[in-house]
């Protein structure tokens, strides 16, 4: 049985939360409810979820995010450094506008140097840690996203601070890298670091967009590679580290689209990751001839063939399929399975019931032991 992750069945890391933990929030928002009284009943409806979780066998638990507004902003915002600030509007992602997230979508902007002066999200992976049996895996938003592609870097950084884009993404590396330090003393082994912007490589208007207000694609592509195996160089021997590229998902809405092809070889090659979470729900992915560029060996990818975005349940056969299509580039041993997202990136969460999230997670869990040995 495979030790060490990813898992053949395995999982992004967000989780729908649970009705009576909205309520919940909503009351607290409105003054009804203090800030102790909302913990507990967090921390009740993330036991109830971890022991989900291991009742119907995955490998790894997640805290589901249950405590975030947002899968990046709780993280990022709390840096020395960084200064939120409102945004003149909310972004849309296919129509749908954000603005009901509007808590945890301040911009983020860069008025001083940055450093890493903790984070609440220790104490989320302490709490997490503490009441799963299975192995406990953190999530959390990789580096570069502070200047994310879908805008211009140079507009929400202060360039007497930073003059560079490559500056700044060097503190920004040293300081994840102290990030990294201390959830691997808190116990973590298994950490995944989310990533947008290298989607947004993917698809082709974004590329132009980029290109239009006088930025190489690939320069910045070479820049980011740099700072985030600055960030993860000097993880121990026994953590994983992973990465899940993501092309957006919030309110089962997307923002970016096109095949893996324009960042297959530097991201399998380049990027010092132990394996890669890669959304390969729809058509919007393209095909899989891109993991030809996977070398051989420890590193694997994980193949997001059950979407998040809606709550049909896939079918077994076609899984197997799509498997075994990918398996024509890349040795099936080196592939795993997982949904090709999270199920709630914002605290509203994608549009599909909580049973349905859970029958999708079983999907996986009982289908791979029949295509792996060691699952």
């Amino acid at each position: 049985m495979t030790v060490k992750p990813p898992f053949r069945a395995d999982q992004v890391g967000s989780l729908l939360r649970p009705a009576a933990l909205q309520r919940a929030r909503a009351q607290h928002d409105e003054g009804e409810l203090s800030d102790g009284e909302l913990a507990r009943i967090e921390d009740a409806a993330i036991e109830q979820l971890i022991e989900r979780q291991q009742s119907i066998g995955l490998r790894c638990a997640t805290d589901g995010e249950l405590r975030r507004i947002t899968w990046a902003y709780d993280f990022l915002s709390g840096f020395a450094g960084i200064k939120p600030v409102p945004r003149a509007a909310p972004p849309a992602a296919q129509g749908k506008s954000l603005q009901q997230s509007a808590k945890g979508m301040n911009l983020l902007t860069v008025c001083g140097k940055l450093r890493f002066v903790g984070s609440p999200l220790l104490e989320h992976f302490r709490f997490l840690k503490q009441h799963t049996r299975a192995v406990p895996k953190m999530t959390i938003p990789c580096p570069t996203m502070l200047v994310s592609a879908s805008r211009d870097w140079r507009e929400t950084v202060d360039r007497n601070v930073y003059p560079t884009l490559d500056a700044l993404l060097q503190d920004l590396g040293l300081a994840y890298r102290e990030a990294i330090r201390a959830f691997y003393d808190a116990g973590c082994r298994y950490l995944q670091l989310d990533d947008v912007n290298l989607a947004y490589l993917c698809d082709a208007g974004m590329r132009q967009k980029m290109q239009a207000r006088g930025d190489d694609p690939d320069v910045i592509l070479r820049s980011w590679v740099r700072g985030l195996n600055l960030a993860i160089a000097e993880r121990p021997a026994d953590m994983t580290i992973t990465t899940h590229i993501c092309r957006g998902n919030f309110r089962s809405a997307w923002f970016a689209q096109g095949g893996y092809e324009a960042i297959a070889d530097t991201l399998f090659n380049e990027l010092n990751y132990d394996g890669y979470f890669l959304e390969y729900d729809s058509e919007r992915a393209g095909g899989f001839e891109p993991l030809r560029f996977l070398p051989k060996g420890a590193k694997r990818v994980v193949l997001g063939l059950v979407t998040s975005k809606t709550g049909a349940l896939e079918s077994r056969e076609l899984i197997r399929q799509r498997l075994e299509a990918a398996a024509q580039f890349v040795p099936l041993e080196q592939l795993c399975l997982s949904p090709q997202c999270g199920f709630a990136s914002t605290a509203e969460g994608n549009e599909l019931a909580e049973e349905e999230q859970w029958a999708k997670l079983s999907l996986l869990v009982e289908l791979a032991p029949s295509i792996w040995p060691d699952a």
